[in-house]
């Protein structure tokens, strides 16, 4: 988990906790401080979240580079087999780590398995994020067919590709180019078709949910993207997608966001 300045500290708490309290006790749970600058807060408060369980490491960098470079650090300082994430706000049903693992153990000839998830917000779950179970090459087309923070990864696999991808294009897409690069190297993924991740998205129809600019990277990572997977002919028309959408007028977009969850 990478923390950077945190805005809701119960929120931050009840996410943490999640993992603690997993039926699957196996784990390390590294936390990863990018470089806070908010006079302390979120330092202190997870070296108070330290004294919670032995099995907690926090990692303190006093720059903030962004999620990639944070999840690589992570990724080297880890010991076990298995890697996952989960993002700070996001909560995590008690047995999704050991139902992961357990198709893991199960199913060697999958490098990495997510979940399906329900979506919340302060005031409540509203929606569902309902995936493939085992998409191809073309399910990318679209969108990235995996909820990255529910993803477990084989390590080795991880190595394989030296980790998330460090650029400018990658800022907010590090999850779908690191997707794409693994399906071209022959790489395959699974969605288990169970709610054991509960994903927060802010179901707030003023509120602009992404960037022009983080729209512009995704452009240019699904370009990328699709000619390694050999898709770049009939991916064309999808690469321009998140500007399109970003072109949108709020209220419009709103409404199709609903529609998708």
């Amino acid at each position: 988990m990478s923390v950077y300045n945190c805005k809701d500290f119960s929120a931050l708490k009840r996410s943490i906790l999640s993992i603690v309290n997993q039926t699957f006790s196996d784990w390390e749970f590294i936390i990863y401080n990018d470089g806070s600058k908010d006079n302390g807060k979120t330092t202190q408060f997870l070296k108070d979240i330290k004294k919670l369980d032995k099995r907690i490491r926090i990692i303190d960098n006093p720059d903030n580079h962004g999620l990639a470079y944070a999840k690589n650090q992570m990724i080297k300082a880890a010991s076990g087999k298995y890697i996952t994430a989960q993002d700070d706000d996001d909560v995590s049903m008690e047995e999704r780590l050991s139902k992961e693992v357990e198709f893991l153990d199960q199913h060697s000839e999958y490098a990495f398995v997510g979940t399906v998830a329900t979506v919340f917000d302060h005031a409540g779950t509203w929606g569902h994020y309902d995936l493939e179970e085992k998409p191809t090459k073309n399910t990318f087309l679209w969108n990235s067919p995996f909820l990255h923070p529910s993803v477990m990864f084989r390590k080795e696999v991880l190595d394989v590709v030296g980790g998330y991808r460090v650029s400018w294009e990658t800022m907010r897409a590090e999850d779908y180019d690191l997707f794409m690069r693994l399906y071209s190297l022959g790489y395959k993924g699974y969605n288990i078709q169970e709610d054991l991740y509960k994903y927060r998205i802010e179901n707030n129809p003023n509120k602009k949910y992404r960037p022009m600019r983080s729209r512009l990277q995704e452009a240019k990572v699904r370009w990328q993207g699709f000619k390694k997977l050999g898709i770049l002919a009939k991916g064309m028309p999808y690469v321009a997608k998140p500007v399109l959408i970003g072109l949108i007028p709020q209220k419009i977009f709103y409404l199709i966001k609903k529609s998708r969850y």
